[in-house]
């Protein structure tokens, strides 16, 4: 049997961006690939990810924050793709070094200011646009 390749989508906080992608590429290529994420400096999941991705008829609740040591020196991704530049900047050289990083840089949703629907458009927007990324680069790789 072969196994799934790793791959471990990477954000500051796996609030939001980080869960968001993992959900997607869990919900279109899952049995294709095991689907990760974690944060820089894990802070628990928005509930407006929750939210958002539930309208999308994908239930995030077993979902939890992952520090990024959790897969330092324990996995082996074929790719790890980050989702913000301090991510980016901090991703240690040794977790990609047999796989491939990625740089999908996305606005991060809980850090904008606003009312309640006005954030909520932020989540909805942020996750639309990691929809359509995750989506494209399916396409690619076939």
């Amino acid at each position: 049997m072969m196994t799934k390749s790793l791959v471990l989508f990477l954000c500051t906080g796996n609030s939001a961006r980080s869960q968001m992608a993992e959900a997607l590429l869990r919900k279109y290529a899952g049995n294709h690939f095991d689907v990760q994420s974690a944060g820089l400096e894990p802070k628990g999941i928005h509930p407006f990810t929750l939210k958002v991705m539930e309208e999308m008829g994908i239930d995030m609740s077993s979902h939890h924050s992952k520090s990024l040591s959790e897969f330092i020196g324990q996995v082996n991704p074929r790719y790890v793709i980050t989702l913000c530049g301090p991510a980016d900047a901090s991703c240690p050289r040794s977790l990609w070094s047999k796989g491939e990083k990625l740089h999908w840089p996305f606005e991060d949703p809980a850090a904008f200011n606003g009312n309640p629907d006005e954030m909520l458009a932020k989540f909805r927007d942020i996750r639309d646009q990691i929809d359509l990324k995750v989506q494209s680069w399916l396409t690619e790789l076939v």
